[in-house]
């Protein structure tokens, strides 16, 4: 039995990964120090003893030495994962993100790992002018967040190259589905729409709406993980559906999907937010990736799952 570590495995991705790990038959370990993650969102496998939980933090280098003996493959999910609270706190979001991932690196080396697999974003693009983004634009980050995330990868390939550690990062487009907070102050677009919509409220969006975003359904993000895992592929793969959609657009889908009659309104740009986003991801289908469900699909299977 292949032994998976999951970083942030109560998280909202991560504990979808860690799931459907235990499920594929593997002896699952998530690590996560709930500041942002939820006992919830595991507490199915948790129940069923086919998920373990140790409670502690990716800046605790020993920690991550011990939990990493004799496992196969690291998933690093855990991370400071909002660009307003990076410009907010750019300290914090560095150390979590740039550090914490170093020491994952290092406990991995120390480990005698397979694999890591990083998740990385598509914010590390920035506003850049060619759409779709392909794997071999030059980076432009526009905030702390999309900064740390670069610096990640940059580790990563320096530990396959220096120590010989395989490792994969995957540049995340918007990832929405199941589990995804709505409460936060930093929640994502998808669940916040939900959330007005069930509410009766207007949904808001900053700025005009014409901004471009690839949104891709959570279960097709963690099988590109565990593809890319089981896979001989390393480097830097995009991770998106492949098509794009107006903010407006989205917004009208949530209250047609949800038969909600509610308006929308605008507000001021968010600083940091990018214009456009649109993945490529024919890099991707070299460890055989293939998103399965269109946008609409994921806000039905969202929506009637919260």
């Amino acid at each position: 039995m292949a032994k998976a570590i999951v970083t942030g495995g109560t998280g909202f991705i991560g504990s979808h990964l860690a799931e459907e790990l235990a499920m594929r038959g593997y002896q699952v370990v998530t690590l996560d120090d709930l500041s942002t993650g939820k006992m919830e969102n595991i507490k199915r496998p948790l129940g069923r003893d086919i998920v373990t939980l140790v409670r502690g933090s990716i800046g605790d280098l020993p920690l991550l030495q011990a939990v990493f003996r004799n496992a196969d493959f690291v998933f690093h999910e855990a991370a400071i994962a909002s660009v307003p609270k990076s410009i907010e706190d750019p300290l914090a979001t560095n150390e979590t993100n740039v550090t914490g991932t170093l020491n994952v690196l290092v406990a991995a080396r120390d480990s005698g790992v397979k694999k890591i697999i990083y998740a990385s974003s598509t914010a590390v693009y920035g506003d850049a002018l060619a759409v779709p983004q392909k794997e071999e634009v030059r980076p432009n980050p526009k905030s702390p967040y999309a900064v740390t995330k670069l610096i990640g990868e940059y580790y990563c390939q320096i530990f396959q190259a220096v120590y010989g550690l395989p490792t994969v990062s995957l540049r995340y487009f918007n990832v929405y589905g199941p589990r995804q907070d709505p409460n936060s102050e930093y929640a994502a677009v998808i669940p916040r729409f939900v959330k007005k919509a069930s509410e009766g409220k207007p949904l808001v969006i900053f700025g005009d709406g014409k901004q471009t975003r690839d949104f891709v359904f959570v279960s097709d993000v963690v099988r590109a993980n565990i593809l890319a895992a089981e896979s001989d592929a390393t480097g830097v793969f995009n991770v998106g559906q492949g098509r794009a959609a107006t903010i407006e657009e989205l917004a009208r889908l949530i209250i047609r999907v949800m038969n909600r009659d509610v308006g929308i309104i605008h507000q001021e740009p968010r600083v940091g937010d990018i214009r456009h986003s649109l993945a490529d991801i024919t890099k991707a289908r070299v460890f055989g990736y293939q998103p399965q469900y269109d946008l609409e699909e994921g806000l039905r299977e969202t929506i009637g799952n919260p």
